[in-house]
């Protein structure tokens, strides 16, 4: 188990658990679930912040929110 903030560009995994009190309610609104497959698409240049592929949503998320998901990695692409 890891957290969001640790997945290397390429990376999926699958969104295990987070507190719901440290995430946006936009990010729940897109789909970033427990239960659903991340993909990190793109670093931007200072490492902040991360752009992710959710369930087929693509949206850009903090490096500090990002450390409050815990995450199973399931293959390199």
């Amino acid at each position: 188990m890891t957290t969001l903030n640790l997945l290397r560009k390429g990376q999926k995994a699958l969104i295990h658990d987070f507190d719901i009190e440290d995430i946006p309610l936009k990010l729940l609104e897109m789909g970033c679930l427990p239960g659903n497959t991340v993909e990190l698409l793109q670093v931007a240049p200072f490492g902040d912040p991360l752009y992710l592929c959710v369930n087929g949503s693509h949206l850009a998320i903090r490096v500090e929110t990002a450390k409050q998901i815990s995450i199973e990695i399931y293959g390199d692409e």
